[in-house]
């Protein structure tokens, strides 16, 4: 995990895995390639081995992230340190066809984050790319403020396990099974918090199972001429 990822091969080391599994993609000997890897030469693997699909100057991680009324894929998700509006625009293409072939919707939003939903507002980068993504056929949609990703757009990843420890914290600690209340002035007995927890065991199940990472286990790197999903390598 500590060597740089351009290096295919370390002092005194025989070659990386992960660049002899791409290597083995690339010939035809495996249909795809899994990786708990170092993100950098997984990706670095792919550019080099794989190469691009034509058209595409740069490829992406793409994440998919539940929400309560959808599934939202997210480009780029880690791959690149700075992008150009080409770029922005390319993910839009790919974001889009993976959208409707993999996770089935007809016609994909489209949108850019942004800092507002107005055509003039955001940096250079993000006006710029705004402008590409106008002409391309898509269902482009314009801006979306980070608010718009909590409606029907994207949710926040660390809320599955936010809520996990909170619920096993409420349940274990011991808390005073009587209050005063204001409105009487009297002390009436409340249901411990083992109670609550049990009667809502069936709604926390069911945000464990959409926000769970274990449901999907990775993300695919797009724009490269071959299959290659990177894994995560996050506990419970």
């Amino acid at each position: 995990m500590a060597d740089k990822p351009r290096r295919r091969r370390s002092a005194g080391k025989r070659i990386a895995p992960i660049a002899r599994a791409i290597e083995l993609a690339h010939e035809g000997k495996v249909d795809a390639v899994v990786s708990l890897g170092n993100t950098g030469g997984i990706f670095a693997a792919g550019d080099f081995q794989l190469g691009r699909i034509p058209g595409v100057d740069r490829g992406a991680i793409a994440t998919v992230i539940p929400t309560p009324d959808n599934e939202f894929v997210l480009l780029d998700s880690g791959a690149n340190i700075e992008c150009k509006p080409v770029h922005l625009a390319h993910y839009a293409i790919m974001g889009s066809i993976y959208s409707r072939e993999i996770l089935g919707y007809r016609n994909p939003r489209v949108g850019i984050l942004s800092i507002g939903t107005e055509d003039t507002k955001g940096n250079e980068l993000t006006l710029e790319a705004f402008k590409l993504c106008k002409q391309l056929d898509l269902n482009f949609i314009g801006n979306v403020e980070g608010h718009d990703l909590f409606t029907n757009r994207v949710d926040v990843v660390g809320l599955r396990r936010i809520c996990r420890q909170y619920r096993a914290q409420d349940v274990r600690e011991p808390r005073p099974r009587h209050v005063l209340l204001p409105q009487t002035r009297a002390d009436r007995p409340i249901p411990p918090p083992s109670f609550g927890a049990l009667l809502a065991q069936n709604a926390f199940r069911s945000i464990k199972r959409r926000m769970d990472p274990e449901g999907f286990g990775g993300a695919p790197l797009l724009g490269f001429n071959g299959a290659v999903m990177k894994a995560h390598g996050s506990g419970p």
